[in-house]
């Protein structure tokens, strides 16, 4: 019933600037934390930013400074603004997000995750 959808990747320059999206659908009571995460060719998946319902936002130590991470509870949507981006941001992009459904009297919570989206940072 729930799903993510990411977009915004493509292809840009170094020093360059992307946006990503994530909007989330379904049946959804309420949806507490979301973040972004990525995973080059060969590497684990590392986090990159999550925000709570509130708008605490934390970042990788190699991102402060250059991304940003907010999102729109009306929209039921996390964005990620990267700016300054450099060779070493080439991932594929994931979206999650901690999404309460009403199970009739009782609140399930799930951690659900995006199906990712490219970004590749290239001269």
């Amino acid at each position: 019933q729930v799903q993510l959808v990411d977009s915004g990747g493509g292809l840009v320059q170094p020093g360059g600037s992307l946006r990503l999206s994530c909007a989330t659908s379904g049946s959804i009571f309420s949806i507490a934390a979301m973040g972004w995460y990525r995973q080059a060719p060969g590497q684990e998946r590392e986090l990159v930013a999550t925000i709570t319902r509130g708008g605490s936002a934390n970042y990788a130590d190699s991102v402060k400074g250059r991304f940003t991470i907010s999102r729109d509870n009306a929209k039921n949507t996390v964005y990620l603004q990267m700016n300054s981006l450099k060779p070493e941001d080439t991932a594929v992009y994931y979206c999650n997000a901690n999404v309460g459904v009403n199970r009739g009297g009782w609140i399930e919570w799930k951690i659900h995750w995006g199906q990712g989206t490219q970004v590749s940072v290239s001269s």
